[in-house]
């Protein structure tokens, strides 16, 4: 009797949550135990994050696994090996609106993608691509961090500077895990407008109103 081997099914995995909440660091967990298990694995980071390494994932506490950096979703799915099984992408959120139809067209070829990434930016607003890979994931994790003001469960990303770009590379110092009680998303109008002030009384002598 001949055996029939259906395809290989594959699905999609996304790990959400806010900075310092433990996301790469779980990325990073799953993607070593299935290179432990001699699986095809491709892993790969957005040109843009190279604040701590071009060629890595690094987590805050400094775990790392190598990786590629890819401009945009598009040359992740072109750079995918036809034997790859599985595929990690982190930082999703740097990556453009096409991110979720390469990752399905991944899965249907029967590979399991894990993708981590912020689910909300620094103004508690849902950061695309996120929220769409949240909608067509087979399995998702939410990671919370520890408020950094008063110790509770944190699911937002407090920025700590005036820019109010929406997309700006930081670590600690530019950005800290607050709880829902503590998250002040006016907080960097707020800085950018006492530093604008700041540079206007340094430039005219004048003192700095109170």
């Amino acid at each position: 009797m001949d055996v029939v081997r259906t395809p290989a099914v594959g699905w999609i995995e996304v790990i959400v949550g806010s900075m310092f909440s433990g996301k790469s660091e779980e990325l990073i967990r799953r993607l070593r135990r299935a290179q432990i298990a001699r699986q095809r694995v491709q892993i790969f980071k957005p040109a843009v994050d190279t604040r701590f390494a071009g060629d890595h994932i690094v987590s805050h506490s400094e775990l790392r696994i190598p990786s590629e950096s890819a401009a945009n979703a598009a040359e992740v799915l072109a750079r995918v090996r036809p034997d790859t099984e599985v595929i990690g992408i982190d930082e999703g959120q740097f990556f453009d609106a096409g991110l979720p139809s390469a990752v399905t067209s991944l899965a249907a070829r029967g590979a399991r993608v894990i993708v981590a990434g912020l689910d909300q930016d620094y103004l508690g607003k849902p950061f695309d691509p996120m929220p769409q890979l949240l909608a067509i994931a087979e399995y998702i994790t939410k990671t919370r961090a520890i408020c950094m003001v008063c110790g509770n469960p944190a699911n937002h990303t407090q920025r700590l500077v005036g820019n109010r770009t929406r997309v700006l590379l930081g670590a600690q110092g530019t950005y800290e895990a607050r709880c829902r009680r503590c998250f002040d998303p006016s907080l960097a109008e707020a800085e950018e407008r006492r530093q604008g002030g700041a540079s206007v009384t340094a430039a005219t002598g004048d003192p700095e109103p109170r």
